[in-house]
Protein backbone atom coordinates (compact mmCIF):
# COMPACT_ATOMS: atom_id res chain seq x y z
CA UNK A 1 0.00 0.00 0.00
CA UNK A 2 1.36 3.08 -0.78
CA UNK A 3 1.75 6.14 1.23
CA UNK A 4 -0.89 7.91 -0.31
CA UNK A 5 -3.81 5.23 -0.34
CA UNK A 6 -2.40 4.69 3.61
CA UNK A 7 -3.11 8.52 4.12
CA UNK A 8 -6.37 7.72 2.27
CA UNK A 9 -7.68 4.79 4.19
CA UNK A 10 -7.13 6.54 7.47
CA UNK A 11 -8.67 9.20 6.59
CA UNK A 12 -12.20 7.16 5.00
CA UNK A 13 -11.76 5.15 8.19
CA UNK A 14 -11.40 8.43 10.67
CA UNK A 15 -14.28 10.18 8.50
CA UNK A 16 -16.94 6.76 9.51
CA UNK A 17 -15.86 7.28 12.86
CA UNK A 18 -16.70 10.88 13.23
CA UNK A 19 -19.61 10.67 11.30
CA UNK A 20 -21.08 8.11 13.98
CA UNK A 21 -20.17 10.03 16.66
CA UNK A 22 -22.04 13.24 15.23
CA UNK A 23 -25.18 11.08 15.22
CA UNK A 24 -24.73 9.10 18.57
CA UNK A 25 -26.72 11.05 20.96
CA UNK A 26 -24.40 12.74 23.81
CA UNK A 27 -26.32 11.27 26.84
CA UNK A 28 -25.20 8.16 25.44
CA UNK A 29 -21.65 8.81 25.85
CA UNK A 30 -21.06 7.85 29.26
CA UNK A 31 -23.11 4.04 28.43
CA UNK A 32 -21.62 1.27 27.73
CA UNK A 33 -23.01 -2.42 27.66
CA UNK A 34 -22.09 -4.38 31.15
CA UNK A 35 -18.51 -4.65 32.10
CA UNK A 36 -17.40 -3.35 28.74
CA UNK A 37 -16.04 0.17 27.84
CA UNK A 38 -17.82 3.01 27.35
CA UNK A 39 -18.45 5.06 23.73
CA UNK A 40 -16.11 7.61 24.88
CA UNK A 41 -13.93 4.86 26.79
CA UNK A 42 -13.23 3.97 22.92
CA UNK A 43 -12.53 7.27 21.52
CA UNK A 44 -9.99 8.31 24.17
CA UNK A 45 -8.40 4.26 23.71
CA UNK A 46 -8.25 5.27 19.68
CA UNK A 47 -6.57 8.80 20.41
CA UNK A 48 -4.11 7.03 23.06
CA UNK A 49 -3.13 4.75 20.23
CA UNK A 50 -2.80 7.00 17.74
CA UNK A 51 -0.80 9.22 19.78
CA UNK A 52 1.28 6.99 20.70
CA UNK A 53 2.03 5.94 17.22
CA UNK A 54 2.59 9.46 16.27
CA UNK A 55 4.95 9.67 19.69
CA UNK A 56 6.98 7.16 18.17
CA UNK A 57 7.43 8.37 14.65
CA UNK A 58 9.01 11.63 16.13
CA UNK A 59 11.69 9.97 17.67
CA UNK A 60 15.12 10.27 15.61
CA UNK A 61 15.19 6.92 13.44
CA UNK A 62 18.36 5.80 14.55
CA UNK A 63 16.98 5.18 18.04
CA UNK A 64 13.91 3.34 16.51
CA UNK A 65 16.43 1.13 14.74
CA UNK A 66 18.65 0.66 18.08
CA UNK A 67 15.74 0.12 20.38
CA UNK A 68 13.39 -2.47 18.29
CA UNK A 69 15.59 -3.33 14.94
CA UNK A 70 15.00 -3.87 11.78
CA UNK A 71 12.54 -6.44 9.75
CA UNK A 72 14.07 -9.14 7.90
CA UNK A 73 10.97 -9.34 5.53
CA UNK A 74 8.94 -8.11 2.90
CA UNK A 75 6.19 -5.91 4.63
CA UNK A 76 2.81 -7.59 4.82
CA UNK A 77 -0.55 -6.00 3.22
CA UNK A 78 -3.12 -4.24 4.25
CA UNK A 79 -5.32 -7.61 4.12
CA UNK A 80 -2.59 -9.72 5.39
CA UNK A 81 -1.95 -7.19 8.55
CA UNK A 82 -6.19 -7.25 9.10
CA UNK A 83 -6.63 -11.33 9.06
CA UNK A 84 -3.28 -11.30 11.06
CA UNK A 85 -4.83 -9.07 14.03
CA UNK A 86 -8.11 -10.67 13.76
CA UNK A 87 -6.49 -14.37 14.46
CA UNK A 88 -4.17 -12.79 17.41
CA UNK A 89 -7.29 -11.34 18.89
CA UNK A 90 -9.26 -14.12 18.77
CA UNK A 91 -6.80 -16.67 20.01
CA UNK A 92 -5.65 -13.77 22.67
CA UNK A 93 -9.04 -12.37 23.97
CA UNK A 94 -8.14 -12.39 27.81
CA UNK A 95 -4.72 -10.91 27.25
CA UNK A 96 -6.01 -8.36 24.98
CA UNK A 97 -8.27 -7.63 27.55
CA UNK A 98 -5.77 -7.07 30.33
CA UNK A 99 -4.08 -3.65 28.14
CA UNK A 100 -7.49 -2.24 28.73
CA UNK A 101 -9.24 -2.84 31.79
CA UNK A 102 -8.14 0.60 33.33
CA UNK A 103 -9.28 3.13 31.35
CA UNK A 104 -10.81 6.45 32.71
CA UNK A 105 -14.16 7.35 31.33
CA UNK A 106 -14.01 10.63 29.92
CA UNK A 107 -16.70 12.79 30.85
CA UNK A 108 -19.62 14.46 28.39
CA UNK A 109 -17.76 17.71 28.83
CA UNK A 110 -14.57 16.24 27.66
CA UNK A 111 -15.97 15.02 24.04
CA UNK A 112 -15.28 17.68 22.26
CA UNK A 113 -12.02 18.50 22.86
CA UNK A 114 -11.30 14.55 22.49
CA UNK A 115 -12.87 14.31 19.39
CA UNK A 116 -11.11 17.12 17.93
CA UNK A 117 -7.89 15.92 20.01
CA UNK A 118 -8.47 12.51 17.55
CA UNK A 119 -9.05 14.49 14.84
CA UNK A 120 -5.52 16.18 14.73
CA UNK A 121 -3.69 12.86 15.81
CA UNK A 122 -5.22 11.49 12.52
CA UNK A 123 -3.98 14.47 11.02
CA UNK A 124 -0.53 14.15 12.01
CA UNK A 125 0.42 10.37 11.41
CA UNK A 126 -1.09 11.43 7.56
CA UNK A 127 1.63 13.61 7.27
CA UNK A 128 4.35 11.89 9.11
CA UNK A 129 3.29 8.99 7.16
CA UNK A 130 3.78 11.04 4.03
CA UNK A 131 7.19 12.45 5.44
CA UNK A 132 8.78 8.91 5.95
CA UNK A 133 11.04 7.24 3.02
CA UNK A 134 9.04 4.33 1.98
CA UNK A 135 12.53 2.40 3.06
CA UNK A 136 11.81 3.60 6.36
CA UNK A 137 8.56 2.67 6.39
CA UNK A 138 9.25 -0.87 5.27
CA UNK A 139 12.07 -1.46 7.83
CA UNK A 140 11.68 -0.09 11.16
CA UNK A 141 10.18 -2.07 13.72
CA UNK A 142 7.68 -0.35 16.55
CA UNK A 143 6.01 -3.33 18.59
CA UNK A 144 2.53 -3.70 19.17
CA UNK A 145 1.17 -5.10 22.80
CA UNK A 146 -0.52 -8.07 20.39
CA UNK A 147 1.50 -8.53 17.80
CA UNK A 148 4.47 -7.78 18.53
CA UNK A 149 6.98 -5.95 16.13
CA UNK A 150 5.56 -4.70 13.13
CA UNK A 151 7.35 -2.40 10.50
CA UNK A 152 6.02 1.19 11.03
CA UNK A 153 4.06 0.86 7.52
CA UNK A 154 2.09 -1.53 8.86
CA UNK A 155 1.37 -0.22 11.92
CA UNK A 156 0.13 2.33 10.32
CA UNK A 157 -2.06 0.41 8.41
CA UNK A 158 -3.25 -1.49 11.58
CA UNK A 159 -4.17 1.51 12.67
CA UNK A 160 -6.91 2.54 9.97
CA UNK A 161 -7.77 -0.97 10.95
CA UNK A 162 -8.32 -0.34 14.44
CA UNK A 163 -10.27 2.79 14.17
CA UNK A 164 -12.78 0.49 11.81
CA UNK A 165 -12.44 -2.25 14.21
CA UNK A 166 -13.88 0.38 17.34
CA UNK A 167 -16.33 1.87 14.57
CA UNK A 168 -18.25 -1.00 14.13
CA UNK A 169 -18.05 -2.50 17.71
CA UNK A 170 -19.76 0.95 18.73
CA UNK A 171 -22.10 0.52 15.59
CA UNK A 172 -23.03 -2.83 17.00
CA UNK A 173 -23.20 -2.45 20.64
CA UNK A 174 -24.14 1.21 21.15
Amino acid sequence: MTKKEIATILEEKHQLLFDLIEIHPEEEWLKGPENKWTFGQHILHLTNSIALLNKAMSYPKFILKYKFGTSNRETRSYDVVVKKYEEKLATNLERAKQFNIKLKSPTLGEKAFLVNKLKIQNKKLQHKTNKWKDKDLNNLLIPHPLMGRMTVREIVMWTAHHTAHHTQILKEKY
